[in-house]
């Protein structure tokens, strides 16, 4: 298993390369992005323009073997870079691209559409992502965990309602509830009311339990109807929105397996995936991106989530008002994705993401 390349390792990796094998590493890394095959040295010879033979190419790309850095799959086969190889190569080779306008305002118009809900803007977030990148794109919520502001019930008409949360940090979660048919618009009222003055200062763990007790004592002093909705609305954020992991939002996990052809490869992606539903594997890649700042990759082996799977992860962390991160975004793909165009891509929807929560 490989470990990221500290600063220091990074430097020292970096020194010992001489213009020449930086080339030949970056070529046989472009190649591998763009086509996932091994790259031999007559192919190099002919695409370096260097004036370099076969045979003194053979003898860099051993040393980059010696280094770590390349691999051979096969005894007569090319080279495909390692883990570390690619780790040093996005360190400190790889020229990061530029979004271009048009995928700017795409992202914008598809995740900053006005009208929609934070856990709405979050799919929409992901299938985005997924689509430009074409990787999985994968989202954590908003864990919900902060103490709360304000809640509302609001009519939509006969039998729904919608439900508003606010936390004193500034999220907003905004969801339809089923309501009984013909309620009348004092009982949404009532519910707010008494769930406003309750939930004042608490996190909805808090409160969730105590107010549901709290009703079965008083029911026979809260109209039926009213009661009905206060338990709904609380209901909807039962389960893992109330605990500590947030939810998680994948898309385009086809897109990840249409780019393995292995079946072995495809039997660990699907481990992944199973892996990514659950709550302990939401608090890790939490914790993976709320220590830095900005965008975080984790190459293969280096992450134990996708050890087995041979995937990269591209991953950045947005916050809300008060620059608490709350949550994440970012794709899951072969490790030879494009990471010169998905590094920028994933910290643009991530800064976009963040100014709508905050």
């Amino acid at each position: 298993m490989t470990k990221p390349l500290d600063a220091a390792a990074k430097a020292a990796a970096l020194r010992g390369l001489n213009d020449r094998s930086r080339e030949v590493l970056r070529h046989i890394v472009d190649a591998y992005v763009d086509t996932g095959a091994p790259v031999g040295s007559r192919t190099l010879s002919r695409s370096l323009g260097l004036g370099l033979s076969p045979a003194t190419i053979r003898n860099v790309m051993a040393d980059l073997e010696d280094l770590g850095l390349l691999f051979a799959p096969h005894t007569s086969a090319g080279r495909l870079p390692t883990d570390m190889g690619l780790r040093l190569f996005v360190d400190g080779l790889l020229e990061i691209g530029n979004l271009t306008q048009d995928e700017r305002a795409h992202i914008e118009g598809q995740v900053a559409a006005e009208g929609r809900s934070l856990s709405e803007v979050l799919e929409e977030a992901s299938e985005t992502i997924s689509g430009l990148s074409r990787c999985a794109g994968l989202v954590v919520a908003p864990k919900l965990s902060d103490p709360l502001k304000h809640i509302e019930f609001v009519s939509l008409g006969p039998g729904r309602a919608l439900v508003v949360l606010i936390s004193v940090s500034g999220v907003v979660e905004n969801r339809i509830i089923d309501v009984p048919a013909g309620l009348p618009a004092s009982s949404l009222v009532e519910a707010s009311n008494y769930l406003s003055a309750r939930l004042t200062g608490r996190t909805l763990e808090e409160a969730h339990t105590d107010i549901l007790k709290e009703l079965e004592q008083q029911r026979a002093e809260l109209d039926q109807l009213t009661s009905r909705v206060i338990e709904r609305g609380l209901a909807s954020w039962g389960g893992s929105q109330g605990g500590k992991s947030g939810a998680l939002i994948l898309r385009g996990q086809s897109q990840l397996l249409e780019d393995v052809t292995a079946l072995e490869d495809l039997e660990r992606i699907r481990q992944l995936f199973a892996l990514l539903e659950t709550k302990d594997a939401l608090i890790r890649l939490l914790d993976l991106t709320g220590g830095a700042e900005g965008v975080q990759i984790f190459i293969g082996a280096e992450n134990e989530l996708f050890g087995l799977a041979g995937c990269s992860m591209v991953i950045a962390p947005y916050s809300n008002s008060q620059q608490k991160v709350v949550g994440a975004i970012g794709v899951i793909g072969p490790t030879r994705i494009d990471y010169a165009r998905i590094i920028p891509m994933v910290d643009y929807t991530a800064k976009v993401i963040g100014r709508l929560v905050g």
